[in-house]
């Protein structure tokens, strides 16, 4: 169990799962390994059960399931073995957009479905593509993250691992140095961001203490669309119309509508990038030591790490037959 200070209740905590990728950059070994296209996040690298499933699994060790919600694509449900995935999961908290346009509709979609029902909650985001060894570690440092954001609901918090060596495709965060500036939580300001730096940058960014950004971040909901709405209005506005529709017979026309007209947009490039140089105190980090952390973004990295651990080659079906007492990726490899 997590040693937590508060409880999730306490904080009103809430998750969001994101999902609705393609992962156009593994379709191929996919489709070589598994004989057909399923996005990654549904298939079972490690032992018996898909990323996603995993991802669910961190999340309800810190979060109620009744308030954590998935964001998944539309055709994503064409898929058998997505609908056995997310069969029990509560069917108002799997909120499926109608195309994808990229992780920034991605996020905002299924926030503006958190801020209709608790405006004041807390969120942490889960990418559901990480693979994570130490998970109790790395969840413990996600609750201290959400209970940073209660005492301080200004920033959003962003958890970075340490970088165990140049990857150039990763994104990097760099902290101010001024280290006695840090919170009672261990969070830092961050003084910049590099992104998919060059092999030479990316070696010296490692040898200054960079770490990697997970994209795991956690913020009060109202206070990220307030920011929203400083740096990219017109997304802003279009997103309050799915607000106001939810829960209305004219929701679905209306997403549809909105994404209809809208551009591709990352989150981290067309939002986050933009909040920090708008509100340069406004984007703060995490430290997280001692934890292996991953983005299973290619099938290079993928296999790495899977024969850095003796892990399982990927199979076809999955199973939540496992006990949840132990952490999931030590369980399933023993």
């Amino acid at each position: 169990m997590l040693n937590l200070h508060k409880n999730s209740d306490s904080i009103n905590l809430w998750g969001l799962v994101l999902a609705a990728g393609d992962g156009k950059r593994v379709e191929d070994f996919l489709q070589h390994a598994l004989g057909n296209k399923i996005p990654k996040q549904y298939v079972n690298f490690v032992g018996r059960r898909s990323m996603l499933e995993h991802t669910f699994d961190r999340a309800v060790r810190l979060i109620p399931e009744s308030r954590i919600l998935t964001i998944i694509g539309r055709h994503h449900l064409g898929y058998a073995e997505v609908r056995r995935q997310l069969f029990s999961r509560p069917k108002q908290n799997i909120i499926v957009q109608p195309a994808n346009k990229e992780t920034g509709p991605g996020v905002l979609l299924p926030l503006m479905h958190i801020y209709k029902r608790s405006p004041e909650a807390i969120v942490a985001v889960f990418p559901s593509d990480h693979f994570i060894w130490e998970e109790d570690r790395f969840m413990n440092h996600v609750q201290l993250a959400a209970e940073s954001v209660a005492d301080d609901p200004s920033r959003i918090i962003l958890l970075a691992v340490e970088a165990q060596e140049p990857e150039t495709d990763y994104g990097y965060v760099i902290l101010h140095d001024d280290i006695g500036h840090s919170d009672r939580y261990g969070v830092r300001r961050v003084a910049r961001f590099v992104e998919k730096p060059t092999v030479s940058v990316a070696c010296s960014l490692v040898k200054a203490g960079g770490l990697w950004n997970t994209m795991i971040m956690v913020f009060k909901v109202r206070t990220l669309l307030q920011f929203v709405e400083q740096v990219n209005p017109i997304v802003h506005q279009r997103f309050k119309r799915v607000l106001a529709a939810i829960d209305t017979h004219e929701e679905s026309d209306i997403v549809a509508e909105v994404y209809l007209n809208l551009e591709p947009l990352n989150f981290s490039k067309g939002i986050l990038e933009k909040i920090a140089v708008v509100f340069p105190n406004a984007i703060s980090a995490l430290p997280v030591l001692q934890v292996f952390w991953s983005d299973w973004g290619s099938p290079q990295r993928l296999m790495q790490v899977q024969e850095k651990f003796g892990l399982t080659r990927p199979c076809a079906s999955a199973s939540r037959t496992a006990s949840r007492s132990v952490p999931a990726w030590q369980r399933e490899v023993a």
